[in-house]
Parts: structure tokens; sequence; C-alpha cells
């Protein structure tokens, strides 16, 4: 298998990412590093594969980093959820005993959940018809789940677009529409822990107010919300805003409010007095903040949002890439104290870290 999996070499592995963190954070004075590792089986919730065809037979494929052009057959994916592996196999025998979803198919895409929903994408190299549409809908109803069909130009909806996840956070349980191609979290147990980690790190100030960039579906800021008197979160894609507003309703959240707004662009209305239409919507002045969480893209944040966070009495910074969450705050190192610092293993058998820490100024 292309992709790297090694159960016998987790706890090795585990073991090289806190000390590469640690070290990453050795300017700092903080706290023993907090370790939540991840189930070394069955934890990613979503999965790909390319649909590869030879003759009267075709097959799921992955490819090797070193060679993108020959394709490895992929019969199961142990690093996937059981319901992943499930769909897999039925999904696979379908396509072979029906034409019409085999022909020019390229790509399968799943999205399951914890809860045990799950969403299937077929996506193909031709236009879909009548035809495609009446056998997905009868394999849809034999596999359980809705399907999406996707072509040049063209989606086809069959019953829905999303999955309905329940995560357990801080003893709590919370309600979450997933969309297909809206960002979530791979690794559900492990974001479970990431989440109830920033809920608990981020109380006592109950009088005071919460904002979020980069705020996604609500992960983090609807949990996060009943620390806080009210919260407000910013984020750029329009289907992640749209699924953060639905499941404020789910949860039933009275004091979150999402705006749509690049945190760029938030920074530069805020610092720089830049005039912008939806800035002057947030009413700004209403709030009385006084914790900001980020979970920015791996490149990090820009220099005018490392500025805007030096208004904020407590920073939560969690990062996919540690390197430039370092290099962002460095800056902040002779105004803050890291009063916690965690290690997520999102992401096993890879070199990559999701990581956080929290940051409170020295004269609070």
């Amino acid at each position: 298998m292309p992709f790297p999996f090694a159960p016998e070499q987790y706890e090795q592995q585990l073991t090289e990412k806190s000390e590469r963190l640690t070290s990453l954070l050795a300017n700092w004075n903080h706290p023993s590093l907090e370790v939540f590792r991840s189930e070394t089986h069955n934890y990613r919730m979503r999965a790909e594969f390319r649909y590869w065809h030879e003759g009267d037979r075709s097959f799921y494929a992955m490819f090797a980093p070193e060679d993108r052009r020959t394709p490895v057959e992929v019969t199961d994916f142990p690093v996937a959820s059981t319901l992943v592996n499930e769909l897999m196999t039925q999904v696979n025998d379908a396509v072979h005993e029906d034409d019409d979803l085999r022909r020019k198919l390229f790509q399968v895409e799943f999205l399951t959940t914890t809860s045990g929903d799950a969403l299937i994408t077929l996506i193909y190299h031709r236009q879909l018809d009548d035809q495609w549409q009446e056998r997905a809908k009868y394999w849809q109803s034999q596999w359980g789940f809705p399907v999406i069909g996707r072509a040049r130009k063209l989606r086809l909806v069959l019953e829905r677009d999303y999955v309905q996840e329940t995560l357990s956070i801080a003893g709590k349980s919370y309600h979450f529409r997933q969309y297909e191609n809206g960002f979530t979290q791979p690794n559900a147990g492990v974001c479970q822990h990431m989440v109830s980690w920033a809920v608990q790190h981020s109380q006592g100030n109950s009088d005071k107010d919460l904002m979020e960039m980069y705020c996604g579906n609500g992960n983090f800021s609807i949990p996060m919300a009943q620390n806080f008197r009210k919260a407000l979160g910013t984020e750029i894609s329009r289907t992640s805003v749209n699924s953060a507003q639905e499941n404020i309703e789910l949860n039933n959240i009275e004091n979150l409010k999402i705006a749509r707004m690049a945190s760029e662009d938030l920074s530069n209305c805020w610092i720089k007095g830049q005039q912008s239409r939806r800035f002057n919507e947030f009413d700004i002045d209403s709030y009385d903040f006084d914790t900001v969480l980020v979970d920015p893209p791996r490149a990090g944040l820009d220099e005018t949002t490392i500025e805007l966070l030096k208004r904020f009495r407590r920073i939560v910074y969690v990062s996919c890439n540690p390197e430039s969450m370092v290099a962002n705050i460095e800056s902040l190192k002779d105004s803050y104290n890291m009063t916690a610092s965690a290690l997520f293993d999102q992401f096993p058998y890879t070199h990559h870290m999701e990581a956080g820490v929290v940051l409170e100024r020295k004269d609070s």
C-alpha cells in the first residue's frame, strides 16, 4: 500500500513527534507537552481513491509519492473507518455489475462519521444522463447512504450532500452537518480531544467575548461559546459559513455569530482602518474580546493578523504546521506566557503534526 501504515511503529513515531514539537517550542518556558494519541486503525473518517481501468477489470488505486504514474491497487484501507472499508467493497462490486456506474468512472470519495452516517461521491470523465441517475438511485437504495454524481461542470445530488456527525466534546454531545467538499477534521477521535482541550483552556472569563478566525463549520467555536458572553467566528468559505449557521441552530447556540470574511481582510480593516461593508456589519464595538482562537492553513498567519492577536489577552493557536505556528508567535514572546501546549496526532504514520498552544498576556 502506498499509504504508510505501520501500527508496530506507532509508539516510536509518536515519541519522535513529541520530541520534535518540544524542540520547536524550546524558546518558550511552558508546561509539559500534553500528547493526545490516535487510534492505530480505522481513524480516518474520509477517503478518496482514483478508480483505475485495465481491460474488463477496474479497481481502487493510489500512487506512491515517488511514482505518480503507476497505480497501486487498494483492496482495503485500514486507516479509514470500518464503514469506509465496508462501502469500498459494496461500491466496487456494484460498479463491476452495472456498466452505467462503471463507464468512465474516474474517482470515488467516501465521507463517514463516528455516528454511522456516510456519503458516497462518484466522479466521472463523462456527462451523466438519466440512465445513470436511475441506476445510481437504485444502488443508493442498496448501499443505504446518499450518492452524489460529479462530472465536468455537473453535480447531481440524489438525496442530500452532507453527513450528520455527533461528537463528544468536554462531556457534552454536539451535532454537526458536514458537507461534501467542505473542510472537516479527518480524524474524528483526535478532533474530539483537540476541541475539548480548547474548551478547557478557554475557561475563566464568562463575562468576556471570544473571536475565532478560520472558524470553518463551527467545529471549535460552537463548543467554546459556552465559556463566553458572546462569540464571533469569521470564515471565507461560503460552504463552511452556511454549514456553521446550520450547526449553530442544530446545537441551539444563541451567543455565537458567524461572519463571512477572510482573516486577512478582517485584520486590515481592524488594524489599518480599511473600509468594508462586511466588517461594519460585525458591530465590533459591541464585543468585549478576551480570547482569540486561530486555526490557519499550513502557511500560517500574515503579519497584520499576527499584529491583531496582540489585542487579545489570551490566544489559542491550533496549527497543522507547528513550524509556521512557532514563527508566527515569535514576536509575542516578550508580552505573553505560554500556559499550555499540546500535540494532537491527527495524522499517524506521517510526519505531519497538529499542535496547539495557549498564550496569556503577562500583565493580565
